[in-house]
């Protein structure tokens, strides 16, 4: 391995390095995404419209598009300490085994018990559900990594957590289950029998393996029927993207030190936490015209919401209880197939990145799942961490640009996101080297049926 001697394999910050304000993108981008409307009356949703759902100092950040810096509470910075800063790595393995001109860079979120980047909001969240007073939170989880990171963030605080985990992950990884259950949290598989709108989902669709829309329709019923008690989510929102910027931040931060400037930067994207935590200092840049990067989301072709969905008006849940939310869309009652990515198993996609998107800022592909696991092994055995199957469409993408500039000769710099590790994922690697793994496409006539399901009203025509 021959390594360039003014950089070091992993880039650390130091602790007075570490950012003390999350950056809100939404405060540069010129075409602010749509807000939240009321189902019933297709009204903006303020407030008092979301604080029987919500946290009230989150609510304040959710619909914050004008400031942008928020302040990083001295509690939740000093709990960051203990897992943060995240090292940016040179994975010069990799570049070798690829013998690429190009240069990547990965940033990685796996270095915390929860083994993932959700740490980084679920702490934020459950500190302001403890200073609101409540009691508990609810909220749902597909491959496991939310759940376990909130888990943990509530024992730290003392609030009851009650998760709804989407039954094909609850089946697949027992395990993630059970570091959830050693944090004090109660663990249902989704769709359940537990709630009123289970039983309808269950009684629609026998034998689901649900889906995280599902999941979340259960959470905001058990949070809204229940004193004392909010519904939290690990993606999606704003206020999500907002905790996880602290990703970009750092990693901008860390290629300023040493003055790497990225060409391409890649997440995986599911519902758009760790995609927009890790390029929203760099989309700020970009839409401040100070600089430009090539941005691209990775998700499965399972759940191709970028690639094919519909940028509309659509409730962000299965049984059609929560917010509508203007975002690309397969379609609320759009259920994937089981795929071993859970995390990337939701049928819509963050406003913010969805308003990004549309105005052609950043760009996106839809991988296949062997392909994906493919590049998991490859990166596993020569940069030594077995990556999360979220994580790995990133790898994939990342690995394709670093071939293209094998042939054409072009030293870009690509950086990706490394959100976690897959050590609770070896029944997915298990089907993978069995040969047991499938490529489920979704057709134009599957896709069409949770089209149709998409809300009509005026002004929200697709």
């Amino acid at each position: 391995m021959k390594q360039d001697k003014n950089i070091p394999y992993k880039i650390y910050l130091e602790e007075n390095e570490m950012p003390t304000a999350w950056y809100n993108v939404r405060a540069d981008m010129k075409n602010k995404p749509a807000p939240l409307l009321n189902p019933t009356t297709h009204e903006p949703m303020g407030h008092d419209d979301l604080s029987p759902v919500f946290c009230d100092e989150l609510i304040e950040q959710e619909l914050n598009d004008t400031d942008a810096y928020i302040e990083i509470p001295q509690e939740i910075r000093d709990f960051y300490k203990m897992y943060r800063p995240s090292p940016l790595v040179r994975a010069y393995c990799l570049e070798e085994k690829l013998d690429t001109p190009a240069k990547i860079y990965y940033k990685f979120e796996g270095n915390n018990t929860s083994g993932s980047h959700k740490l980084n909001s679920a702490i934020a969240q459950a500190y302001y559900a403890k200073k609101q007073g409540l009691k508990g939170v609810t909220t749902e989880t597909g491959a496991g990594q939310w759940g376990t990171a909130l888990s943990m963030a509530c024992s730290y605080f003392d609030l009851d957590c009650k998760v709804y985990m989407v039954k094909v992950s609850y089946e697949q990884k027992p395990f993630r289950r059970e570091v959830m259950r050693t944090y004090g949290a109660s663990v249902t598989p989704s769709p359940s029998e537990t709630t009123a709108i289970g039983r309808k989902i269950l009684a629609e669709h026998p034998g689901t393996t649900g889906s995280l829309g599902c999941a979340i329709s259960e959470a905001v019923e058990v949070a809204t029927s229940n004193d004392g008690y909010r519904y939290v989510l690990g993606s999606v929102l704003n206020q999500v993207l907002l905790h996880q910027s602290i990703i970009g931040m750092e990693t901008k931060i860390a290629m300023d030190k040493y003055g790497i400037v990225p060409d391409v930067i890649i997440g995986c994207a599911g519902g758009g936490s760790n995609l927009g935590g890790l390029i929203s200092p760099f989309m700020g840049e970009k839409l401040r015209g100070e600089k430009d990067y090539r941005i691209i989301a990775v998700e499965p072709a399972s759940c191709p919401s970028f690639t094919r969905g519909k940028f509309a008006y659509d409730f962000c849940d299965t049984g059609n209880i929560c917010p509508l939310a203007k975002m690309y869309t397969l379609g609320s009652g759009f259920i994937p197939s089981a795929n071993h990515a859970g995390g990337l198993r939701f049928h819509g996609m963050s406003s913010t990145l969805s308003q990004l998107y549309h105005d052609g800022l950043m760009e996106a592909v839809a991988v296949e799942q062997t392909s994906v696991f493919q590049a998991a092994e490859q990166f596993a055995r020569v940069e030594g961490i077995l990556p999360a199957p979220e994580s790995s469409h990133a790898i994939k993408a990342a690995i394709d640009e670093a071939l293209k500039c094998k042939e054409t000769g072009e030293e870009k710099t690509i950086v990706f996101g490394l959100t976690g590790t897959g050590y609770f994922d070896m029944v997915a690697y298990e089907k993978f080297h069995n040969g047991d793994m499938t490529d489920y496409i979704p057709t134009d006539a599957e896709l069409q049926v949770g089209f149709d399901g998409i809300p009509k009203f005026p002004g929200n025509e697709f």
